[in-house]
């Protein structure tokens, strides 16, 4: 028997052998063979030859009226033979047309389609085999139009995604509900950094994980995997060989057969993609960026045209959310931050970063704690790569000629043009405008910087008298910045709390506490007024 060949499939999506059955102006049946809804026609070919195996290429609709047929077909082996070459060739059905040669379809060629698991259809004199074809060519054409629209609705969900405030979660939400499965983003070490979709058994997250090993930059890919790194291989590979024992398994579509695809040059080290399937959930992994060594991963219970195409575009938009610059302002921040953690002062530093002025901008979500991809986001969109990610506050450090403006879905507190040595004070400014932007529901609030009557008083003057009024309060960080917040928000116990995170009877417990240590009436704005000023100098 033949090696079984797999069908060089046309540019265009497949037609499912149902939705042909189902054109009312055809009256096609289907007399014998499986009726699966997997089952797909890539073109329609007529012939009249005995032997049609060196004529197909495979995932046709072969289209005969049975002039081939001798007399004497019925007692000897004429159908198995005939349909065994059909099968072998990667045949996906056979049309047999009554009239003007065959009234019926012979019972000999019935029962060979029966037991090679290959759908024969029932043409009938009406129906010429030209009006099947063109109807196969018109679903092929309603197929990709409906492929393409999918195609690009699903890339401009995914770019509205990429500018939400959460772009990662966001793009692998969008991404997970376009290919009805899961979308996870591993990272360098492989863990899962964010996922989204429905859940998976383990098994299959597993292997997902396993098969993500496989397009990551590492030399160490496949032993970290336990399995050995694919190959690329033709995106044709021939399926299982038909058996006159039992029903043929016909050729896989390309999709579905493990893969690993890379560039030429790509070939000598890692592919950038990768499928697979795990019992009946195919799986792909896609590479991400230039060697940053993120991985995004998609399983799913099906492979429907156009999904290649969806996930390397999210693909895309992923590579660039969590992708490294790899330029001389990255080296500059590297050699900044060495000599920083080597004991070089700030202002020996900042030449490196940049000349000029700096902000410190606090920023914090207005619905989930932030992640490293979120931040990082976030400080593109501030136009700074200089972002620490502290707890449930981002920091960015912005050039002063930057300014910032509010982000949606976050709230942000703005500091003061400084220099370095004043970014201390500045990280202080920003946190407490976040604070104040926070209990005021205010997308973005900047600190004031402008001269004040305690310039008036000399400086070393300001901080002995801010100190000895705020001595009965020294040791006390909670107490004094309950009360800089109350006092900044005009006496509100509840944007008070709200800014401190804390319940309103903790913040009117605290205020009570330091009116008594203080000795001060907290309700006369002359003392209200001499405790910001102090309060101001620490």
């Amino acid at each position: 028997m033949p090696e079984t060949i797999a069908p060089a499939v046309p540019p265009t999506p497949p037609v499912p052998l149902q939705a042909l059955l189902a054109r009312e102006d055809l009256a096609l049946r289907q007399i014998a063979g499986p009726a699966d809804p997997g089952i797909v026609i890539h073109w329609a070919h007529t012939s009249e030859m005995a032997d049609p195996y060196p004529y197909l290429l495979g995932g046709e609709l072969l289209l005969t009226a049975g002039v081939h047929i001798p007399e004497a077909a019925g007692s000897g082996t004429y159908f198995e033979d005939y349909v065994s070459r059909i099968v072998a060739a990667g045949g996906a059905a056979l049309g047999f047309g009554l009239a003007p040669v065959h009234d019926t379809v012979p019972r000999a060629l019935v029962v060979a389609c029966e037991r090679y698991g290959l759908p024969l259809l029932e043409v009938p004199p009406q129906t010429t085999f030209s009006g099947v074809a063109r109807a196969v060519w018109q679903l092929m054409a309603q197929a990709r139009l409906a492929e393409l629209r999918r195609v690009t609705e699903a890339q401009q969900s995914l770019a509205a995604a990429a500018s939400r405030p959460d772009p990662v979660p966001s793009v692998l939400r969008q991404l997970a509900q376009r290919l009805g499965g899961r979308a996870v983003l591993y990272g360098p070490d492989g863990t899962e950094v964010a996922r989204a979709g429905r859940e998976t058994p383990e098994a299959v997250r597993t292997a997902l994980a396993e098969l993500a090993g496989v397009v990551r930059p590492t030399t160490a890919a496949a032993a970290d995997t336990g399995r050995p790194p694919a190959t690329p291989v033709s995106p044709s590979a021939p399926g299982p060989v038909p058996t006159p024992s039992g029903p043929a398994t016909r050729p896989r579509p390309a999709s579905t057969a493990p893969a690993a695809h890379a560039s030429p040059a790509a070939t000598r080290a890692h592919p950038t993609s990768a499928t697979d399937t795990h019992g009946s959930t195919h799986l792909a992994v896609y590479a991400l960026g230039a060697g940053a060594g993120f991985v995004l991963g998609v399983a799913a219970p099906r492979r429907d045209p156009g999904d290649h195409t969806i996930a390397s575009v999210a693909a895309v938009l992923l590579s660039l959310l969590t992708g490294e610059h790899q330029s001389g302002a990255g080296a500059a921040r590297s050699s900044a931050l060495v000599r920083l953690l080597l004991g070089a002062p700030p202002e020996q530093v900042a030449p490196l970063l940049g000349t000029g002025q700096w902000l410190v901008v606090h920023a914090r979500p207005e619905v989930q704690a932030p992640d490293a991809v979120a931040a990082s986001a976030l400080g593109a969109a501030l136009g700074s790569p200089l972002v620490d990610l502290a707890g449930d506050v981002v920091r960015v450090l912005v050039p002063a000629d930057r300014e910032p403006e509010p982000q949606p879905g976050w709230t942000l507190g703005v500091s003061a043009a400084a220099g370095p040595p004043e970014w201390p004070a500045a990280d202080t400014q920003a946190a407490r405008a976040l604070a104040r932007a926070r209990a005021t529901r205010t997308p973005l609030v900047r600190h004031a910087a402008r001269p004040a009557l305690e310039d008036l008083v000399p400086r070393a003057d300001a901080d002995t008298h801010a100190r000895t009024l705020l001595a009965p309060l020294a040791g006390q960080a909670a107490l004094a910045e309950t009360l800089r917040s109350w006092l900044s928000l005009h006496g509100s116990w509840d944007r008070t709390a709200v800014a401190l995170d804390v319940h309103r009877n903790t913040v009117r417990q605290r205020i009570a506490r330091c009116a008594a240590l203080l000795a001060a009436d907290l309700d006369d704005p002359d003392v209200r007024m001499e405790l910001w000023f102090a309060l101001r100098r620490t």
